[in-house]
């Protein structure tokens, strides 16, 4: 679901709380897949704890704001919601890079001829891993 940010909270159901406004702002700021922990960093002079912070990332997701992505880093990574795109994480520094090309479609399609137990694919997720140029002149 695709919101425009500044009613994202308000057409989700969700209060406008300060807690949810800073870190809905980070969001759209960074422009990049972050996790818990980035955000207190962030936040720390607004005095948010973490609870805060996991509750509120659990309601963006449940209301469609944000979208979980497994970097496969050590914790959960969230970006805005919206724009269809997949991602390609450097397995050595972890520089992380999206894109938007695409081919799921067609493989899904061949994945649900061949099953027997799956009818429908409604949503999917990918995240490619290899080495970036930096790390791999080493």
């Amino acid at each position: 679901m695709t919101h425009e940010l500044p009613n994202a909270l308000k057409d989700a159901g969700l209060k406008a709380t300060p807690a949810r406004k800073h870190i809905l702002d980070l969001f759209s700021a960074d422009c990049k897949p972050i996790n818990a922990e980035y955000i207190h960093e962030k936040l720390k002079g607004e005095k948010i704890n973490q609870v805060t912070i996991y509750r509120t990332l659990a309601s963006f997701e449940l209301a469609g704001i944000v979208k979980k992505i497994e970097l496969q880093k050590g914790s959960a990574y969230y970006e805005l919601a919206g724009k269809h795109h997949h991602h390609v994480v450097c397995v050595d520094c972890g520089k992380t890079e999206g894109f938007e090309i695409c081919g799921v479609d067609k493989i899904s399609k061949d994945i649900l001829k061949q099953s027997s137990q799956f009818k429908t694919i409604s949503q999917h997720s990918l995240e490619l891993f290899g080495m970036c140029k930096s790390c791999s002149k080493g």
